[in-house]
């Protein structure tokens, strides 16, 4: 049975070659060729908000588990952990990277905007 909120998110990659869904209902990230061949499925309670940046990093934050993590281009791993609840991560919504800026920015719940510098 498809919900309403199967799709949380979606990215494309910067070379239009794959395509990154996020569902909410089951913590999942899809991994879809352009042609919608599915490449990879990754489960983590922390998946929710995705982005993913101009150098092709995928960038997933989860609103229940309070943390932004980077998970692998081929969309299969968790790469690390960039930030959690004891670095002001509280419900986070989305996330974005500003190459402008060199920060990742974070919505979270109640309109708050976390900003983390990143060399």
């Amino acid at each position: 049975m498809l919900l309403c909120f199967a799709v949380g998110k979606c990215a494309v990659s910067p070379t239009g070659d794959r395509l990154y869904i996020t569902n909410w209902d089951q913590y999942k990230l899809l991994t879809l060729a352009r042609d919608g061949t599915l490449l990879a499925t990754y489960s983590d309670p922390a998946l929710g908000g995705l982005h993913v940046t101009p150098a092709g990093q995928v960038l997933v934050c989860g609103y229940w588990s309070y943390t932004v993590l980077q998970v692998g281009w081929k969309g299969e791993s968790k790469l690390t952990t960039l930030a959690t609840q004891e670095d002001g991560v509280w419900r986070p919504w989305s996330v974005c990277y500003s190459s402008t800026t060199s920060s990742i920015i974070v919505g979270q719940g109640g309109g708050n905007i976390l900003v983390f510098r990143v060399e």
